[in-house]
């Protein structure tokens, strides 16, 4: 007999007329069987957190306990690292510095000697004398910082060491700037007989005569000379150091360049200005107060004498270095919004330090100008450029600054306020630090050429190449 297939509706039906047993075992049999799971998963959870404990316990190697007073713990504090014992930040050692103790004449002496020229009489012990104040005192504040203990330089770039044979670099800290100007100004027949010629060739045979020096040919040395003068007579002899410059107007591509030198800047010789942003005290549309005739590159300050002397709402006076007239420009860059910055004798000037602790805007009129700590300072930000010929176009320059905004003008020195830092030489993070991070970036470029120096011989390029920017010398020949 055939059975009839239910029909769909049939179907739906018969779920409340079915006998029991077709449909509840299966739903019966849940409860057991996810029990049974759920003691499964559960068991094997506590497995494997055993293993761990286990492991953990028998195998796993504690870190050291962190020392707090070490170089390495202050040395990520100073640079704004987060350190810790579950996820530690590598940093690298902070280069050694070892300072030459020179003697006295190229030092202490020459303070002297300048003392001397000006009508001051000999002391009994020239370490009691004072540097005297001028734009490039940067030479004193870098020998001053490695003079101090290291327990009183925490928080500097570099660490200074008294072991010759630890350091990665020298210092030598000879007082080449002040040497320059020894006898300068002093009438005729006034002058004390010292001789900054006699002086840098000393310096130089001195120096090259040291072990240190001559074991890695003075790459690993690093000489102070700001002003684009010192060390003029002995530039090529010590031209594998790392120079602390002003800028490269003295110096021929094969001498100095950014790639192995640092650009310092010079030291302010105006009053920090203390007052609020804006333009309500700052009456002068533009100001400037120096040397109209300089040579060379500077020869544009005359022209621009020329065209914005009487030019309304500037002020554009000639003068000379002197007490009275530093606080006369300090007066002037203080109530001025812009202060002019054109070259000197050579690009750079001490004029643009002075605008920039002042919050008075650069106008920066230098094509070939270079700036210190570029790589982490934006000088777009605060200042204005202007290239030489369009400046030299009679109503350009006033007529382009009456045209920025105030509020502009504001953030202009907002920026220069985050900045000025770097350029305060008594700061206690200020220029000197900035200046040693510089000079430590240095050191791998310094390593690189040691080594290639070990495998190399000099020979004579009948042109310059590319080794000119970072070697001394004007050519190579690898050897056989």
């Amino acid at each position: 007999m055939k059975t009839r297939k239910p029909t769909t509706s049939a179907a739906r039906g018969s779920s409340s007329s079915s006998p029991p047993s077709q449909t509840l075992p299966l739903f019966s049999n849940m409860p057991r069987k996810y029990s049974l799971f759920k003691h499964t998963l559960i068991a094997t959870v506590f497995f494997l957190l055993a293993i761990y404990a286990f492991f953990s316990t028998f195998f796993h190697t504690p870190l050291p306990p962190s020392d707090s007073n070490s170089d390495s713990s202050s040395f990520l504090l100073d640079l704004g690292g987060v350190s810790s014992q579950e996820n530690p930040i590598p940093f690298p050692e902070r280069v050694k510095v070892f300072m030459y103790d020179l003697p006295h004449k190229f030092t202490y002496g020459i303070i002297q000697q300048h003392s001397l020229a000006r009508g001051g009489s000999p002391v009994p012990e020239i370490t009691t004398l004072n540097y005297p104040g001028h734009q490039h005192m940067h030479e004193w504040f870098l020998f001053s910082d490695l003079a101090r203990p290291q327990s009183d330089r925490l928080g500097s770039p570099v660490v200074k060491v008294t072991d010759p044979e630890e350091a990665d670099l020298f210092y030598v800290p000879a007082f080449s700037s002040l040497s320059l100007i020894v006898n300068a100004g002093r009438p005729p027949g006034s002058a004390s007989g010292y001789s900054d010629e006699e002086m840098q060739e000393q310096l130089a045979e001195w120096l090259t005569g040291q072990e240190y020096w001559k074991r890695n040919n003075g790459w690993d040395h690093v000489i102070i000379a700001g002003d684009p003068n010192a060390l003029y007579r002995v530039v090529d002899r010590v031209k594998s150091a790392v120079l602390l410059v002003s800028d490269f107007g003295r110096l021929r591509p094969d001498q100095g360049s950014l790639v192995k030198d640092v650009v310092i800047p010079y030291s302010h010789r105006v009053s920090t200005y203390t007052g609020d942003f804006g333009v309500k005290d700052r009456t002068t549309l533009l100001f400037f107060m120096g040397n109209r005739y300089r040579k060379e590159g500077g020869k544009i300050r005359d022209l621009l004498f020329q065209i914005l002397e009487n030019e309304e709402d500037v002020v554009i006076k000639h003068g000379t270095q002197s007490r009275e007239n530093r606080r006369a420009a300090s007066r002037g860059m203080h109530t001025s919004k812009f202060c002019l910055n054109p070259a000197g004798d050579t690009p750079s000037a001490c004029r643009l330090f002075d605008s920039i602790v002042s919050l008075c805007v650069p106008v920066i009129v230098s094509d070939s100008i270079e700036l210190p700590f570029e790589d982490i300072i934006d000088y777009k930000k605060f200042s204005v450029f202007v290239e030489t010929t369009t400046a030299l176009k009679p109503g350009y320059l006033v007529s382009l600054l009456r045209k920025v905004p105030e509020q502009k003008i504001i953030e202009y020195q907002k920026a220069m306020k985050e900045v000025k830092r770097y350029y305060d030489y008594t700061h206690p993070n200020g220029t000197v630090n900035e200046i040693w991070r510089q000079v430590s970036q240095k050191l791998p470029l310094i390593k690189l050429m040691i080594n290639r120096d070990k495998r190399l011989v000099k020979r004579e390029l009948s042109e310059p190449n590319c080794s000119c920017l970072c070697s001394n010398q004007t050519g190579y020949l690898l050897l056989p």
